[in-house]
Order: C-alpha cells, then sequence, then structure tokens
C-alpha cells in the first residue's frame, strides 16, 4: 500500500511528490489563476536529500523548459506566471518564455546583505523575478491593492500646478519593477527550516496583484510554503507540490491541514539559537541575543 501523498482541507492541497510527476494529477489544464515558481536554483544548495546542482547549464536549462511546459498548459486563459531564478539562470527562462507567454514586467527583488560578501567581485544582493500573463488584452492586475506611498510632493504636501485645477500629489503609487523586501531571518515569526524561504510581504504583493479571492493559487515548488500561507490568508484555493518531506511537513502544519503525519506531531521550529564567536548555541533565557542568521537563495 502507497503512502499517502495528497492532502487536502478547506480548499488547500499540499501533495507530496516531484513536480514533474505529480501536476498533471492533482492540477487540471487551464484551470490555475495565478501560478508562482521558485524552483531549485543550480547553484549547490541543498534541500533536505535533494543537492540543487546540474551537470550542465543546459540540463538544468532543459529541465526548467519541461516543467514551465507543464505551467503554462495548467494556467488559465487569463492566468499570471511568475518566476524566480538565480541570476545566471534567468537569461535562459526568459528567452524560453518570451514566445510562450507575454513578459509584462522584469522585477528585481533587492535585498540587504545578511553575512560576508565577496570580495573579488560584486557580490548579488538582489533575485529576478519575470512576471508573464498568457493573455496580453485580460489578465489580473489589481493596482490599488498593492498601491504604497509615493515618496513624492505629496508627503509635504505639495501642489500640481500644471494642471488646469491646481490639486495635491497623489499620496500613493504602484511599485516599480525594483522591490526592496527584508529577506525572512532567523527567529523572525514566520522563520522556517529551510535555505531559500521567501519573505510573505513578497508573496502577498504577488497574490494581491494577481489573483483574486476564491482564485486558484498553484506553487510547483513548494519549499515552506509561503505562497500558500498567504494564499490561504487573503482566501484564495491553493495546491502547492513539494519532493522533500520534511518541507512537506512543513506545509501541513503552517497551512493546518494536519497536527500530525504518520503519528509524529508537527512541532513549529525551536528558535532558540544564537550566534556567539560564529557558532551557535542555546540562549540561557531563550532571547535573542548576538547577530541574528537568516536564509535565502
Amino acid at each position: 500500500m502507497q503512502p499517502e501523498s495528497v492532502y487536502t482541507a478547506e480548499g488547500i492541497t499540499v501533495v507530496h511528490g516531484d513536480t514533474l510527476d505529480r501536476m498533471d494529477g492533482v492540477v487540471a489544464d487551464s484551470t490555475v489563476n495565478l501560478i508562482f515558481a521558485d524552483p531549485p536554483y543550480n547553484i549547490g544548495k541543498k534541500f533536505g536529500g535533494f543537492h540543487d546542482r546540474w551537470e550542465s547549464d543546459d540540463a538544468y536549462a532543459s529541465w526548467c523548459t519541461r516543467w514551465l511546459d507543464l505551467c503554462i498548459r495548467k494556467l488559465a486563459p487569463d492566468g499570471t506566471l511568475y518566476v524566480m531564478a538565480s541570476t545566471q539562470a534567468m537569461p535562459y527562462l526568459d528567452l524560453y518564455l518570451r514566445s510562450r507567454l507575454t513578459i509584462l514586467s522584469r522585477i528585481v527583488w533587492a535585498y540587504d546583505s545578511s553575512g560576508v560578501q565577496a570580495k573579488r567581485y560584486f557580490g548579488s544582493l538582489y533575485e529576478p523575478i519575470l512576471h508573464a500573463v498568457k493573455d496580453s488584452a485580460r489578465y489580473t492586475f489589481n493596482a490599488d491593492a498593492i498601491a504604497v506611498e509615493a515618496r513624492t510632493g505629496a508627503v509635504r504636501q505639495l501642489i500640481d500646478y500644471r494642471k488646469p485645477t491646481p490639486t495635491l500629489y497623489n499620496s500613493k503609487k504602484i511599485p516599480g519593477n525594483v522591490w526592496s523586501l527584508p529577506r525572512v531571518r532567523y527567529r523572525m515569526d514566520e522563520y522556517e527550516d529551510h535555505p531559500s524561504q521567501k519573505p510573505e510581504a513578497l508573496l502577498e504583493r504577488i497574490i494581491l496583484a494577481s489573483s483574486n479571492p476564491g482564485d486558484l493559487v498553484l506553487d510547483p515548488f513548494a519549499g515552506t510554503f509561503t505562497t500558500g500561507a498567504v494564499a490561504k490568508r487573503l482566501g484564495r484555493w491553493f495546491i502547492g507540490i513539494e519532493r522533500e518531506r520534511e518541507y512537506v511537513k512543513i506545509g501541513l502544519r503552517r497551512l493546518r491541514v494536519r497536527k500530525e503525519l504518520d503519528g509524529e506531531p508537527l512541532m513549529p521550529p525551536q528558535k532558540t539559537y544564537v550566534r556567539r564567536n560564529g557558532k551557535a548555541s542555546t540562549a540561557d533565557d531563550g532571547s535573542a541575543t548576538g547577530d541574528l542568521f537568516g536564509s535565502s537563495k
């Protein structure tokens, strides 16, 4: 008897398995309103039992085209796809998608450094994101839902005299394609034990902008299931596929699908470690002292 690998509760579906093998069995074609794909980057990280390294760039690009084709097939006619990748690999994905979807934006997620930076070249402090749609004339984009404060004269109550009737400058604007959002740090409430966790703020902007309540959101590389956590909070349906069992356990707990798995209680990570002289140790009082450490690709 095969172990259970699909878990559902209240519009949330968590799937344990490889996305190339499982997607067709759990997602109907042309039904997904929003896909957020954050695959392994081919930069040598370890995700549980999986080592993120392909034998060549061509082999990695070939693998990416396979799951991209699947994602495109699952998108609804007015659906939206966001894809993250390393700075090295994104050109392959960008060129491949141009003839298949309309790329609306090339987004830069910029963040500060949490550790030692490169000393012989300019270290990377951003990750690229493609924002693409199936139909450039019909897609979801909720501008008002993601408006941010405009750093203009509105803050200082300046008046625009260029208009026929002088008016105050707008106080809100749509974010540009450079997003300065902090990475997930150790001991933050949302922190999970994963080498490339994405922040809820990043997914919140994407989900608010490109889906509506009741829409279906898919994450084919669910990881810590941040996409699902935000989608659930915002009233969306969600399907997340993840190959590593330890991360599936995070999803089941975080999305409140299960409290235990195979008799094992699903517990949040213990955040009782601090950095002292470069080594992890337990804080005597359970409080955060010293330098905190985070995780990102």
